[in-house]
């Protein structure tokens, strides 16, 4: 089977330092694969690399066969690489429905709706009220966004993700600063998007207890360049891993 993602030698300098150091690595539709290591590894910048916020200094990015490497960020949003970042990336003063009334407008290559016929206005409503049920924000559809708490501003941000449809997700930290009741939502919902075996989930997160929860496949970056790759629980096993990348004292990644 041919890899929905590919990096040959991905690598990003910046002056003399070496952020993401000749990583490769391919990544299957149907997988969720976990990127971990300490904080400084090149965890984020690596996302940013495949995303299109960033351009590597050497190496590639494949989307299937095509090369992406240098479409821009927008460019490999249409082309199906979706990202969700640390920091909620909305449409502040406007309300939930309204923002993922906009990305699925964008998605079907629409432009301003405002003289179309008010069936059409109509159904990208309907639509993007489908994505705030699915992701239980329906009940505050009318509410401007600063109103929302941090984790249902996350939760947007998934709806948002799936009105775009892409077959790539790339997922920041994403229950990052969240309380306990409201992690498992975020969890759930990436765990929904997971059982679409058409689907490839990238996840950047320091939480292991998420990491064994989720992931079908772990990959440790250190100073930039990748050391583990496998299954969860031959990775979270490796003294490297435990001991010196997560921190994790032995008795704990038993």
């Amino acid at each position: 089977m041919s890899a929905s993602l590919r990096v040959e030698d991905l690598t990003i300098r910046f002056g003399g330092h070496v952020a993401v150091d000749a990583v490769s690595c391919a990544f299957q539709a149907g997988e969720l694969t976990a990127i971990v290591g300490p904080n400084g590894a090149g965890k984020t910048t690596c996302f940013n690399l495949i995303s299109g916020q960033l351009r590597p200094t050497d190496g590639h990015v494949f989307k299937a066969e095509r090369e992406i490497t240098n479409l821009s960020a927008s460019a490999r949003a249409k082309a199906g690489i979706g990202r969700a970042f640390q920091l909620t990336n909305l449409f502040p003063k406007l309300s939930v429905l309204e923002n993922v009334r906009l990305a699925v407008q964008a998605q079907q290559g629409l432009g301003p709706v405002f003289f179309r016929r008010t069936s059409a206005y109509r159904n990208l409503r309907d639509a993007a009220f489908n994505y705030l049920q699915t992701t239980r924000l329906d009940a505050k559809a009318a509410l401007p966004v600063t109103a929302l708490s941090h984790g249902d501003q996350r939760k947007l941000e998934i709806a948002l993700l799936l009105a775009l449809k892409p077959d790539i997700f790339m997922f920041d930290e994403p229950t990052a600063g969240m309380s306990v009741d409201e992690a498992p939502v975020i969890l759930e919902l990436i765990e929904e998007i997971r059982r679409d075996r058409s689907k490839t989930i990238l996840l950047v997160e320091h939480k292991m207890d998420v990491v064994r929860s989720l992931a079908d496949r772990i990959i440790v970056l250190h100073n930039g360049a990748l050391v583990a790759d496998g299954k969860p629980d031959a990775i979270i096993a490796l003294p490297l891993v435990r001991d010196i990348y997560l921190g994790m004292p032995a008795e704990k990644a038993s």
